[in-house]
Parts: C-alpha cells; structure tokens; sequence
C-alpha cells in the first residue's frame, strides 16, 4: 500500500518538537575535525549508525558552524561518544563563545585520519567522509569509518535535558 502524503501538511509546533525529542535518550557525542585552521569541534545529538557492511555513520552538523566548514575542507572526521565524568568537555565543545575548545584538554591525532580524538572517551571512531546531504540548517555527513576504539567505561548520557549516567 503506498503512503499518501497530505498535500497540506500543517507545521508542528517547535516546542512540542523539542519537548518530544528531549524524551530521546542518547550517548553525548563530539564531532571533531582538523584542516588547515587547525582541529575544531562540536557536540551533536544526532549521531546514528548507519551500515555494518561497509561501515558507515552519520552525523549532523549547523551548515553555520565554524566545525561545518573544516569538516567539508577536510573530507573527515572523529566521533567520541564521551565517558560518564566528562560533562564538562561537553559543555566546552557546545559553548559557542569559547574560540579555541582544544585548549588545555588531552587529545590525540588519530592514526588513521588525524581526526582529533579525545582522551578517556568510551569510544572513538575515524571517519572518511563518504557523502554530504544538505537538509534545513543542517548538513548531514555520511562517514566510512577506518578505525574503531571502544573501552569499558559507562559512557555519558543526555536525556530530558540533562546529563545522566547507566545503573
């Protein structure tokens, strides 16, 4: 049976969106890059696998982002899903009045890409940027990963707008 579009499709109120996706329980996860201004990075909410075979993610990023413009010079990219205890960088990677968020923390270029990738994460991914898809303020990277790191720490969750941890 084929899915019928409405021809008027009526706006969804942008609090109740927001209110609807806060109910989403996530790893929090920063996106990081290099290029020639050297490494940048973000904190995103929407970050998915996408294929096993290749391996494949996916991440969002605001086309109006100064990570944006490095990611797309580059062609790659890191994920870091953060650990429990790592509120802070999260904080510091979302704060859009603070230039240099490399500054004073432990990082590592990445073997693979040297994708920024940061000290005591749960888990680590280098990313080769496959495809880029523009949608509304975002775009969305589809990025073949070439290398995989994970440890056995809890990692940090974000959930009804705060942080909050497994158990």
């Amino acid at each position: 049976m084929a899915r019928v579009e409405d021809p008027t499709p009526e706006a969804v109120d942008p609090a109740a969106f927001k209110a609807a996706l806060r109910r989403w329980c996530s790893g929090v996860t920063v996106v990081t890059s290099s290029g020639t201004a050297g490494p940048h990075g973000m904190t995103v909410s929407a970050f998915s696998s996408v294929s096993a075979s290749p391996p494949l993610v996916l991440v969002c990023c605001n086309r109006s982002s100064n990570s944006y413009g490095v990611m797309v010079e580059s062609g790659i990219f890191g994920v870091n899903v953060l650990a429990a205890g790592q509120e802070a960088l999260s904080g510091r990677f979302s704060d859009p009045d603070l230039d240099d968020r490399f500054a004073a923390i432990a990082w590592t270029p990445g073997a693979r890409t040297g994708a920024p990738l940061l000290d005591g994460a749960a888990m680590q991914l280098e990313c080769r940027t496959r495809r880029t898809h523009d949608e509304g303020t975002h775009a969305i990277f589809i990025g073949e990963v070439v290398s995989a790191f994970s440890s056995d720490v809890a990692p940090l969750l974000y959930h009804d707008g705060a942080y909050a941890r497994l158990g």
